[in-house]
This record gives structure tokens, sequence and C-alpha cells, in this order.
């Protein structure tokens, strides 16, 4: 086989990245992973195939992760950045990183309406490095996912196509 015809390994951090977008709920609680170099890995897959996936950080608000300049307007408060996400009628993977407990009433009002997997569109909000109060808090409402599998999974060329299963 000629080896420019051969298919490259997928980049770190696809797996995590679908099984994400496989998750039956739509609040998913990450745990288990190194939020800011998945943040990299994510950065990096956005980039190859133009994906929506913002990034939201209390003291910045809610970005693109491929243009870390545009940014949303008025999303530094909680509140508005879920507000945003809800009326969002198109594909996104929103990550939220930093979010501390206590939640206001309307911000646990709004992630558990989050959390219901929408009907049309795929929407997933992501929660990275939760303090264990804040899991607690949610309790059975985010879907739960480890972010390493348990045990390593081997690539496997299928196809033409790298498969890791």
């Amino acid at each position: 086989m000629n080896p420019l015809l051969a298919s490259a390994p997928p980049p770190p951090g696809i797996e995590i990245f679908e099984r994400i977008l496989a998750a039956p709920a739509g609040l998913i609680l990450l745990e288990g992973c190194d939020s800011p170099a998945l943040v990299e890995q994510f950065r990096a897959i956005v980039r190859r195939s133009g994906q929506a996936v913002y990034l939201w950080q209390p003291d910045l608000g809610l970005g693109n992760l491929v243009d870390a300049h545009a940014r949303v307007p008025g999303s530094q408060r909680l509140g508005a950045a879920l507000r945003y996400m809800q009326q969002s009628m198109h594909f996104g993977v929103y990550l939220l990183m930093g979010l501390e407990p206590p939640l206001s009433a309307m911000d646990s009002t709004l992630l558990r309406q989050l959390a219901k997997p929408p009907a049309g569109h795929v929407r997933r909000v992501v929660l990275l490095d939760a303090s264990p109060a804040l899991v607690d808090h949610l309790g059975d409402m985010a879907f739960h996912l480890k972010g390493q599998p348990d045990a390593p999974l081997r690539p496997r060329l299928r196809d033409g196509r790298w498969l890791v299963a």
C-alpha cells in the first residue's frame, strides 16, 4: 500500500467528542479529564471539521473555540449564557469550565431544561472540572461520562478509516 494513501490516525480527543455527541442527554458531566488539554484538542478538531463548539468561562463569557476573539456579548453571567444556549436553534456543543456552586434557582432551572435531549438538532452542554458539590447538586439530572475509557482502545484500520472500538 502506498504510504501517501494510508489514512492518518484520528486526532486526540475525537473519541471523547464523538461520545459527547452520542450521549442520550443534553447535559453531560465529563469526569476524569485534563480540561485545558481537552479544550485544545477540541479546538484542533473544530478547525478541521467546522463544528460549532463554544467555551464558557466566568471571567470571559461564551466564545467560539475557532476564533478566540469571537465572544457572545453579555454572556459573562451564567444565566445569560444558558439562555443563549437554550434559544440557539443550531447544532452546538457548549463547554462550561469553572462553574461553581451554589447555582441560583434560575440557573438550575435552565440547566434542567437543557438536560432534556433536544428534539431536532444536537445541542450538548458539557460541564468540565465540576466540583463534588456541583456533582451532588446536579444529581442524576446530568449524564455522567468518563473522560478516559476504562481500558485503552487501540485504533484499527477498516475500509480506509480508523476505528476505535
